[in-house]
């Protein structure tokens, strides 16, 4: 399918270094909108197990994975921190076919693979200080002291062009969840 053709919705990336607070304002998002045909939120699937906490996301093995690479059933997919992630084009495709505004945790490095596949891709960056993202890391207890190391690494070692919304998640989760509330419902209208 060409997806750029075929979408008429939004795609809405939100981006950003672990830790920063994509999943609790994704989850936030979502039950505000909850009932509203005018917003989905795909499930990842990813290589993790099923117990590892967090997001709701799909589990899945290296080899599951790699078989629905193969099939083509990702819309978005990639790697990082010794893990798969992918977004499914059944998740993805009907609702944005249907006019919806489509919000998807995902890697800073498949947004301009989205921008090429997409009609319409909004980017949010969600962000924080270095400081307040290694407590969060160590206060979710899913990484050694050596992936933490890694991930705030990361964190630093490249920007997103052209951002549609930055959000520095270092405040209150309400504020942060009405400041990404407030980016969904101006991309949905067909706003920046």
């Amino acid at each position: 399918m060409d997806r750029g053709i075929a979408s008429i919705g939004t795609l809405v990336l939100v981006v950003g270094p672990s830790g920063a607070g994509k999943d609790t304002l994704i989850a936030g998002a979502r039950a505000a909108l909850e009932g509203d045909p005018g917003f989905a939120f795909p499930r990842r699937c990813i290589t993790r197990r099923a117990d590892a906490g967090g997001e709701d996301f799909e589990p899945m093995d290296e080899r599951a994975f790699a078989a629905a690479e193969v099939a083509g059933e990702f819309a978005l997919r990639w790697r990082a921190h010794d893990l798969a992630y992918g977004l499914r084009g059944s998740a993805i495709d009907p609702p944005l076919a249907a006019g919806a505004c489509v919000v998807a945790n995902a890697s800073r490095s498949v947004v301009d693979a989205a921008r090429a596949a997409f009609a319409r891709v909004r980017v949010v960056l969600v962000t924080a200080p270095a400081a307040l993202l290694a407590r969060r890391l160590a206060a979710r207890r899913r990484e050694s002291e050596a992936d933490i190391a890694a991930r705030l690494a990361r964190a630093g070692a490249f920007d997103v062009d052209g951002c549609d919304l930055v959000i520095v998640n270092d405040a209150g989760m309400e504020e942060g969840i009405q400041a990404f509330l407030d980016g969904l419902r101006r991309f949905a209208a067909g706003g920046r």
